[in-house]
Order: C-alpha cells, then sequence, then structure tokens
C-alpha cells in the first residue's frame, strides 16, 4: 500500500520535465500569505531567520526550501497559504544564509544539515503539539533524512517531501553531466559562488576563493567548499553522508515523497519503490510527469498538484489521529 499509484494528470502540452520545471518561475501568481518574521540564535552564534503565519491554531506546519531557495520562494509561499487556509500554522526558516541577510559563520547550510531543523523544530514544539513537516528538493532531503535519524521530536506527526533527490550522488552527477541541464547548473553556480567570495572576503584566513571563478560542476564546488567548510572528507564522503536515502527505512511517522518520473534532476536511484514496499510509514508516489517542484496541470489556475495532495495527505492522517482517539 505505501507504494501510491498517482492520480496527477496534466493536459499534454505539458507532459514534459524541463517545461514543468521552469513554468513556476515564469507564471505568477499572488500569496496572500503574511510573514511575521522572528530571529532564532543559535547555540554556536549563528542565526536563523523564521518567517511565521500563525493564526493562534494548535497545529503547525514546518516548511523547508530547497538548494540557493528562501521563504520567498513561489514553493513555500503557495503551500503556506494552500495550508493556512485549512487551518495550519505555518513556519518557513531559511537555511543559513539563505534569508536576506548572510549568516554569521564560515558555515552555511547543505543537504545533511538536520541539526538546524531540529533548533527549529525544538522552538516550535514549545507553542504546538502537532507538527508536519513538508520539504522541497534539497529541503525535503533534510526533511527525510531527520525523520529517518532516530530522534525525531515527539510534536511530529507527518512529512511531506517533494521532488527529492535522495541520492545526492546521483543526482549531483545528473545535473553536471545531462546536457539538458547545463541552464540549472549554471543558475545554482552563478548563485553558489557569489556566496562563497563574500564569505571570503569576511573570512579570508579560513576560506580561500582564488579558484572559485574555475568551478564549472556541483562537484567542483561541492569539493572545494560544501565538504572541507562543513568537515566532510571530499565531495564523495558529503553526499554519501548526507543523502536520505540511507535513512528512508527507519521513517516511522507517516510520510509522503512524491517524485515525477520526468525530473530531470533525478535518477533511478531516487525512486526507493522497495524501500516503500517494506516501510508502512513511508508513502511513495511516482507520477509520470511533474517535472522539478512543478506538477502544473493547469496555465489558467497556477496552482500546483502537490498543494491538494500534501493538503489531502494530512486531512487523511489527522482523520485517522481523530478516530484512534475517540
Amino acid at each position: 500500500m505505501p507504494v501510491v499509484t498517482s492520480r496527477f494528470l496534466p493536459p499534454l502540452f505539458l507532459r514534459n520535465g524541463h517545461m514543468q520545471t521552469v513554468l513556476p518561475a515564469v507564471l505568477r501568481r499572488q500569496y496572500p500569505i503574511v510573514f511575521r518574521r522572528e530571529r532564532l540564535e543559535l547555540g554556536d552564534g549563528d542565526f536563523l531567520d523564521l518567517d511565521w503565519a500563525a493564526s493562534g491554531g494548535d497545529r503547525l506546519a514546518i516548511l523547508s526550501h530547497g538548494l540557493e531557495g528562501s521563504s520567498e520562494d513561489g514553493s513555500i509561499r503557495g503551500m503556506a497559504t494552500r495550508l493556512q487556509t485549512l487551518g495550519w500554522d505555518v513556519l518557513a526558516w531559511n537555511f543559513r544564509g539563505c534569508g536576506q541577510e548572510l549568516n554569521r559563520l564560515v558555515r552555511f547550510y547543505h543537504s545533511g544539515e538536520t541539526g538546524d531543523l531540529g533548533a527549529v523544530i525544538a522552538l516550535a514544539a514549545a507553542r504546538y503539539s502537532q507538527i508536519a513537516l513538508i520539504g522541497f528538493s534539497l529541503g525535503g532531503n533534510v526533511t527525510l533524512k531527520y525523520l529517518g535519524e532516530g530522534a525525531c521530536h515527539p510534536a511530529v506527526i507527518a512529512g511531506i517531501a517533494v521532488s527529492v533527490p535522495v541520492d545526492l550522488a546521483a543526482s549531483a552527477d545528473a545535473i553536471d553531466h545531462r546536457p539538458s541541464n547545463l541552464f540549472y547548473l549554471r543558475r545554482f553556480l552563478g548563485s553558489l559562488v557569489p556566496k562563497v567570495e563574500a564569505k571570503a572576503l569576511r573570512f579570508p584566513l579560513r576560506l580561500d576563493a582564488s579558484r572559485s571563478h574555475q568551478i564549472r560542476t556541483l562537484r567542483e564546488f561541492d569539493d572545494l567548499y560544501t565538504a572541507p567548510i562543513h568537515g566532510f572528507r571530499d565531495a564523495i564522503e558529503y553526499w554519501e553522508k548526507s543523502s536520505a536515502r540511507q535513512y528512508l527505512d527507519r521513517i516511522s511517522v507517516p510520510t509522503l515523497l512524491l517524485n515525477a518520473r520526468d525530473d530531470p534532476f533525478l535518477t533511478p536511484e531516487s525512486f526507493p519503490y522497495a524501500v516503500a514496499e517494506k516501510n508502512p510509514h513511508l508513502f511513495f508516489e511516482a507520477p509520470e510527469w511533474g517535472g522539478h517542484v512543478g506538477f502544473i496541470d493547469s496555465v489558467t489556475n497556477i496552482r500546483p498538484w502537490y498543494e491538494s495532495r500534501s493538503a489531502e495527505f494530512l486531512a487523511i492522517l489527522l482523520l485517522s489521529l481523530r478516530q484512534v482517539e475517540n
């Protein structure tokens, strides 16, 4: 049962992974959501900027964005808007260095950093008894890894992860070497490299950006910067230790993983059918179409299908919890 047959069926002209991936950035939506910012000071001297949309409810969704994203992303604001209409309070947090202000330390964020998510959950759990974790792309990997590491906070009742490269090495290789992904690769590096160069100006004795202009792939970036900054030997060790794939069988709260089969960033390693068949808590859904954080089924009513699918998943879960309580 955990391997779910998907009902997502876009029209013929939207059955293209690249079109689905690019459309959300092209099609404009109105997001009535209003966030209130709070700064969470961390024990190591750094900080996280948290954006709240709260109305005094008793359940909260914590939203985690993707690579070089922020709480301003359309995927975050769209999901927040949808959930708020359904009675959920929302917390969208910005990874270190991804808010409006560069973080204080040399380190920033990476695909396997679950400690910061844990700090956000601990803060939220003091106010809410029921928390759902929702992550997109890199944020989905962080979410799934946190859920499977074995120290999940008891207030967390559900997880949802959309378009997740649960095998980081395979997906990095796909982005680096598939010719059709060159556009995305350049956009990622065009954001990551300047961020490292800005860090090097602040920490010249600890960070050398002299070779940053030579970087042409994600592997080179992770080898030169992500890995050594965060204590990994190289990109390979970083990817091996940070990939959520090895934690999926340990997830013990109801969790939906939604990956499109035409996602240009994903490879067969990110479609864990066998694990989902064995883990009753992991619901894996792999529509034939949807691209990367796309899932658009109409260009007139621009509401990605993953929003309604996530709302449905959470509604069924809440109903089952109420039945157990009664």
